[in-house]
């Protein structure tokens, strides 16, 4: 327990410095799975949506965009900031609202309160095989019955996985950021009693990284 403590605190330092040397890193364009989540969630009927990790905001400020109301979450103050400052800038501050967040911790929000959740590379941070199956569970509680998540993760057939400094439970830490390398077992695990819609593959980036892009419903 020890350990996982000390290194979500590790990580959380660096996400954190690594926003304020990199401000907007990632660009304003959004990413792939956030587009394709778009989509999923208006066919679903979703309004509310929940984003968990959302960094300095590309994916938050683009489903703004497209008519979403949007409850952003991560646990870096400064990302955060400059979201809130993307959100003035593109007229969109009504529909996002902000909230620091470790996703370890019970989230702040009520049962069956969002339409949609959506997750770009969070649940594979530096996260147990324990707390994110916890995770998944506070996901699920804030959907409302039929509520949709969309998530992605970085998978065992990753150039890193195996690479760099070994965490145990899957982790591996490679140029300072650990990640959790996802196996189908635990893709499967994570939607029992949801309907298990999508698990599709795909790359990012220059490496490239790769990863799964996960859709799950709940029943109604």
């Amino acid at each position: 327990m020890a350990d996982e403590q000390e290194l979500a605190e590790s990580q959380q330092r660096h996400w954190q410095d690594t926003y304020t040397a990199h401000p907007g890193m990632y660009g304003e364009q959004p990413s792939a799975p956030a587009v394709h989540a778009a989509g999923v969630f208006r066919t679903a009927g979703a309004r509310d949506v929940l984003e968990l990790g959302a960094g300095h905001g590309r994916d938050a400020l683009f489903l703004a965009r497209e008519g979403f109301t949007v409850q952003a979450t991560d646990f870096s103050p400064t990302g955060l900031e400059q979201l809130r400052e993307r959100a003035h800038q593109e007229g969109v501050a009504r529909q996002v609202t902000t909230a620091v967040h470790d996703v370890r911790d019970p989230l702040p929000l009520p049962d069956d309160s969002v339409d949609a959740v959506f997750a770009h590379m969070l649940l594979c941070m530096a996260l147990s095989t324990r707390e994110i199956h916890a995770a998944i569970g506070e996901i699920r509680r804030v959907l409302r019955p039929g509520g949709t998540l969309v998530y992605t993760v970085r998978h065992t057939g990753d150039a890193h996985y195996g690479a760099g400094t070994a965490h145990g439970d899957g982790i591996w830490e490679h140029g300072g950021f650990a990640v959790h390398f996802f196996d189908h077992a635990l893709v499967d695990a994570l939607a029992d009693d949801w309907a298990l819609n999508e698990v599709h593959p795909f790359e990012e980036g220059d490496l490239p990284r790769r990863l799964w892009r996960v859709t799950q419903m709940l029943p109604r």
